[in-house]
């Protein structure tokens, strides 16, 4: 990992902190090498390097999450100032990575990348995730037409989004790289976003390699659905063709009223606060149309530390853990 940080460190401030994921034939350190001088000095900038810029894999996908880990163990950053961002492969994996984790990061800004048709269902999870995308319009490396599908895509969904497609060629590159005219206009965006770590309204898409927590929900168990490989671009089967995915809506309607839709899903978590819910009046679940939990909830101080101890993120402490069975539908 390459790694940037402002020579005016200090340790009781926190931090922003960029992770960016090259392209092709470059590492971390040429990337950090091109970015450390243009986020000024209130970020750190991690740039891990992976073979080839294969981001787009589930190895890509957990040393970007151990190259946060690593940073936040070393240096004050704020848990709501952590940004993904990418070149071509590195803006394929900014999307994926980004798609899997969406509650960690306060934004997401891939550039020159693209989605499979496949992974277009995982949108959904960027619900509360803020998104700047940049493209080239004379791109001959990943045609614009990636970005634009992506765009239309979050429109339907009803996701706001910022896209900057531009003009410009290099001489080298062509339409396939980053201007820097593009630079302050994202630093600007950057600079405003914060994360929502608590959002009451979340939407989770899984394939079954990914059953890990999303924020304050999680699936656990589902029915029959694709599952990928290690590589998310080399497996073809009928399920992945079909994009059979497990999806959860989850949103609290009211005051200690949650009302849940669940698609081929089978038994689903609910990680809950005081920000969430109040604790001295009864809790409301609704999954389906279904009552499916109605009665008091009460705190644990061993959920809270296991909770604390999985998730290692200071504004995402969970004190009740509620497991929820899906009823079958009526055929």
């Amino acid at each position: 990992m390459a790694l940037f940080v402002p020579l005016t460190y200090q340790a009781a401030k926190g931090y922003g902190l960029v992770v960016c994921l090259h392209g092709a034939g470059f590492t971390g350190k040429a990337y950090l090498e091109r970015w450390q001088a243009r986020l000024g000095e209130d970020y750190v900038l991690a740039c891990p390097t992976a073979p080839m810029g294969a981001w787009f894999t589930r190895e890509a996908e957990e040393l970007v999450l151990a190259t946060i880990r690593s940073v936040q163990r070393r240096y004050h950053i704020d848990p709501d100032r952590i940004f993904l961002t990418g070149m071509s492969n590195g803006g394929i994996g900014a999307w994926v990575i980004g798609m899997h984790d969406a509650p960690l990061f306060a934004g997401i800004a891939p550039m020159a990348g693209g989605l499979d048709r496949v992974l277009m269902p995982f949108l959904a999870n960027l619900r509360s995730t803020p998104i700047y995308i940049i493209h080239g319009a004379k791109d001959q490396v990943m045609p614009v037409e990636l970005s634009r599908a992506i765009t239309q895509e979050l429109t339907r969904l009803g996701y706001p989004y910022v896209y900057r497609e531009h003009d410009r060629e290099h001489p080298m590159a062509g339409g396939h790289y980053f201007p820097r005219e593009e630079l302050p206009a994202l630093v600007t965006w950057l600079n405003a976003q914060r994360r929502n770590p608590l959002p009451t309204s979340m939407t989770v898409v899984r394939e079954a390699s990914h059953f890990q927590s999303f924020g304050w929900i999680r699936i656990d168990a589902t029915d029959v659905i694709a599952a990928f490989s290690e590589d998310l671009v080399g497996k073809r089967d009928d399920r992945i063709r079909r994009q059979e995915y497990a999806r959860l809506d989850v949103s609290i309607v009211a005051p200690n009223r949650i009302e849940v839709h669940a698609d081929r899903v089978q038994r689903y978590s609910l990680f809950l606060n005081e920000q969430l819910v109040d604790y001295s009046k009864p809790l409301v679940v609704l999954t389906n149309g279904q009552v499916s939990f109605d009665g008091p909830v009460t705190p644990s101080l061993e959920i809270l530390l296991r909770q604390a101890r999985l998730r290692q993120d200071s504004r995402q402490l969970f004190p009740i853990h509620l497991a929820i069975q899906v009823r079958k539908q009526p055929s």
